[in-house]
């Protein structure tokens, strides 16, 4: 597996057509995924092929100022390489990232990953009372 932090290598067909079924962005326009990626910092795992032509299993993106917090957003791997901790490798590199040290605090949203953040040294917000959010009803999850 090898991890590239070059937006130059995503296939963007690939992540529009995962994300636009994901349960947390179902019907997701491209322009709208193609903006968030342009405002955001991205990595992604790619795997040769039968051929030997690399070929994107993964993705992720990370939206940050770069000195004081980082929001980490989009995390797919494609069903047939589930289970080889990539996942675990994208936001490993993402944490050891020299553009990314000392920022006081990451998040993220997740339904059901709870236990692959942990093992990477995530926790729940222990105070959940001070988190606020803002739905837009109106925008395409």
């Amino acid at each position: 597996m090898r991890i590239s932090f070059d937006k130059g290598e995503l296939d963007l067909d690939l992540i529009h057509a995962f994300l636009s079924g994901a349960y947390w962005s179902v019907g997701i326009p491209r322009h709208t995924v193609e903006r968030a990626i342009k405002g955001s910092f991205t990595v992604a795992a790619f795997e040769p092929d039968e051929e030997g032509k690399d070929e994107q299993i993964g993705f992720a993106r990370l939206v940050t100022d770069y000195a004081t917090f980082a929001y980490l957003a989009d995390v797919f791997v494609l069903p047939a390489h589930r289970g080889k901790r990539v996942a675990s490798a994208m936001i490993q590199a993402l944490h050891d990232h020299p553009d990314l040290q000392g920022l006081r605090r990451w998040a993220l949203f997740t339904r059901d990953m709870q236990s692959v953040y942990a093992s990477l040294g995530w926790e729940q917000y222990p105070h959940p009372e001070r988190l606020m959010v803002r739905d837009d009803p109106d925008t395409p999850r």
